[in-house]
């Protein structure tokens, strides 16, 4: 998982209020460590098959987003294919299962166990022995040590993204024997399972020279069943070989070819016959869908809104259904979330961010996103953890769920009155909420209820004038990216992956609210403060795949209007997005997806610590975009990660979410789809869930044969 912060103020409202830290008496009280995860909305969709009825060779063709800039999954410029090559390729000790838990994985791994917990925590690792590397030299002690040590922070020669967990290892040791690896810790910690997983091969970790440079472009020594043939940057894609040396079930496929192929061109290269696996945007599995249909497959279209349906109208029109694919639905391990900027401004008052949250109908905008799809509708109820997963339980009660009455009293109660006074401004004058580089027009509602004007910069809920068309709109110039900084074009964009290009310095605070003065003719309900109107900048991706994500943001922009709140819509680049307006905090309202992990009190730390200043006055975040948090959330963190009890950890990470809540600087709306176009006759892939894909599974049917009930290792 991976978003900034600043301390809220407890202070007594005069209406029905209560601060994060009033609310954690009641609330969270009655917060328990016993199992509520439940299940998971969705299961993985792979069309699952024996590895009997699985053709032996074949190749399969996978588009990604990008050849990946570094091979290293501990650099801050590994990407998600950077990922899928590594679990392939190299040792994990655990692997995700359906549930999204980490289980150990026994083609590396014979146990894993704490054997000792005073003075110290000891995990003793026994391996498989018969796992290698491709060099034929055992798998042992040795890589362990080196990665601890290229991981542990102490040596600033390795230019490293991460280091939680490896810095809190005190030795590493050879145990009784060669396949024995005693990991004794310095400090207590409770996600241990989530280290070495991938393991490099010493010669990678061995050296700052080799981690720095030498694992970017290439792996000599791999341990997996597949090994790394080549990666060719003129064309485009990555070769993975079925490797000789594996000891496990053998590879089905001969070779896996990842092709960088962009999102808005993934229907084509699926029609041309080019890639056999590709996630698609819901704008683009619309044509995997219109085939399904005309199979007599079913009816429904995976787009959503009146933009949607007139795309899926266009697409018919024009465009060839894809027979040779089905699409494959599931839910991603991540989710969508509506980001508020508590840096400055109106969003800096605790009381508007809850009147905010209280305003939205979150269950309402996930089944605009998700029932048009035949997926689950329902809103995400944890900021650390979703459905199935072993930290998930519903902890929105601690902010509460839609209230009109009690979002207007919120917003009364911190001096917004509706209807103004609302004085003129000069120019360059500073208005409450939005702030831009660019200045709004007109104020007129689109057809969406929104309004256009000719930059591209929407105004929500300023006045009722009549729809005006949206084809007036331009897209904003697009700012300058550094290499390594590329951001993949998803329905939404992922935060994380954004956070892992950086070098984790954290970006600058600095926020100063720029806006225009509302039109003279205001609307009765908006909402004005020292007469400036009440009006916040929702900025959102412009590119390919962002169309619902502008769906959703319409409609809280309608939701918000309700309770008097106005908002500025800005379209940008997606290039410039993450860099910036989320990280360096041009943004009042955003959205965007965080990756939920299976060690929380880890990965999910960064996004919700409370920022503090740097030494050059700006304010270090880490992965706080949002800029809001509390000293309590970073005890409980704390708490959890130094416990080796586990259902003690699950409680208090539980407890830390409810003030999360209570503290509304992010409100969670729906976990996001994943759409997978695959050629029918592949199996064993698709869309995984929260799963660790295996890939020595997937292949291509025998002639004849056809998808069994589930997959077999035999």
């Amino acid at each position: 998982m991976s978003h900034d912060g600043v301390g809220l103020r407890s202070v007594m409202r005069s209406v029905s209020f209560l601060t994060a830290g009033a609310l954690a008496v009641s609330v969270l009280a009655g917060c328990s460590s016993e199992d509520q995860a439940g299940k998971p909305l969705a299961g993985q969709d792979i069309a699952p098959a024996a590895r009997a009825r699985v053709a032996d060779g074949g190749t399969l063709r996978w588009a990604v987003d990008a050849v990946p800039e570094t091979l290293n999954t501990f650099q801050s410029d590994a990407d998600a294919a950077t990922g899928r090559i590594a679990q392939a390729v190299l040792p994990s000790m655990y692997r995700l299962n359906e549930n999204g838990r980490p289980e150990r994985n026994p083609d590396y791994l014979e146990s894993a166990k704490v054997v000792e917990t005073e003075p110290k925590q000891v995990v003793l690792y026994k391996l498989n022995q018969q796992a290698v590397w491709s060099d034929g030299r055992e798998i042992g002690a040795a890589d362990f040590a080196a990665q601890w040590r290229a991981l542990s922070g102490k040596d600033t020669a390795y230019w490293t993204a991460r280091n939680a967990g490896y810095d809190r290892i005190e030795k590493v040791e050879r145990g009784a024997n060669d396949l024995e690896v005693r990991v004794t810790f310095g400090r207590p910690y409770t996600d241990w399972r989530s280290l070495f997983s991938p393991l490099y091969p010493k010669d990678v970790m061995g050296t700052p020279d080799a981690f720095n440079d030498g694992a970017r472009r290439k792996l000599k020594v791999t341990a997996g069943p597949f090994a790394l043939k080549k990666v060719d940057r003129k064309d485009d894609e990555v070769t993975l070989a079925r490797s000789p040396r594996w000891w496990g079930q053998p590879a089905k496929l001969t070779e896996i070819v990842l092709r960088a192929v962009p999102r808005d061109k993934r229907a084509a290269a699926l029609a041309a016959g080019t890639i056999d696996l590709a996630e698609l945007d819901p704008e683009s599995a619309g044509r995997v869908s219109l085939a399904a249909r005309a199979a007599g497959k079913g009816t429904s279209t995976p787009l959503q809104g009146p933009a949607g349906r007139k795309a899926a109208a266009k697409d018919e029109s024009r465009q060839e259904a894809l027979p040779g694919f089905e699409l494959r639905k599931s839910l991603e391990p991540a989710y969508t979330q509506l980001a508020l900027n508590g840096a400055d401004g109106p969003l800096a008052d605790e009381r508007v961010r809850r009147a905010v949250a209280r305003a939205l109908d979150r269950e309402a905008l996930a089944k605009a996103v998700l029932k048009p799809l035949g997926l689950p509708a329902e809103p995400v109820g944890s900021h650390l953890a979703l459905s199935g997963q072993a930290h998930y339980a519903d902890n929105s009660g601690a902010l509460g769920g839609q209230d009109t009455a009690e979002a207007r009293a919120l917003l009364a109660d911190a001096g917004w009155v509706p209807g103004g006074p609302v004085k003129e401004q000069k120019k360059g004058e500073k208005a409450a909420g939005a702030e831009g580089e660019e200045k709004a027009g007109t104020s007129e509602e689109a057809e969406n209820g929104s309004a256009a004007d000719e930059d591209g910069t929407y105004i929500v809920g300023e006045d009722d004038k009549a729809p005006h068309e949206a084809d007036r709109e331009k897209k904003h110039p697009q700012s300058r990216t550094e290499k390594g900084e590329e951001l993949g074009k998803h329905l939404a964009q992922d935060g994380r992956q954004y956070a892992n290009q950086l070098n984790q310095g954290g970006a600058p605070g600095a926020y100063a609210p720029l806006g225009t003065a509302a039109p003279a003719g205001a609307a009765a309900g908006a909402l004005a403060k020292d007469g400036k109107p009440l009006t916040l900048r929702f900025v959102l991706p412009s590119g390919p795949g962002s169309q619902t994500l502008r769906t959703v943001a319409d409609r809280i922009s309608s939701m918000l209007r309700k309770v008097g709140i106005s908002t500025e819509i800005s379209k940008v680049a997606d290039e410039s997005y993450f860099k910036d307006h989320i990280a360096s905090g041009q943004y009042d309202l955003a959205l965007y997806s965080w990756p939920t992990s299976a060690f929380p009190a880890t990965d999910a730390r960064p996004i919700f610590v409370k920022p503090v200043p740097a030494a050059d006055g700006s304010l270090n975040v880490e992965q706080n975009y949002t800029r809001v948090g509390t000293d309590q959330v970073d005890q409980l963190f704390e708490q959890a990660i130094a416990t080796l009890d586990e259902s003690e950890s699950r409680g208090l990470l539980r407890k830390a979410d409810s003030r999360i809540w209570a503290a509304a600087g992010s409100i969670p709306l729906y976990q996001r789809p994943q759409l997978t176009a695959a050629r029918k006759n592949l199996v064993n892939a698709g869309s995984f869930g929260f799963q660790t894909p295996v890939y020595e599974d997937m292949g291509f049917l025998k002639k004849g044969a056809n998808p069994a009930p589930g997959p077999s290792r035999k």
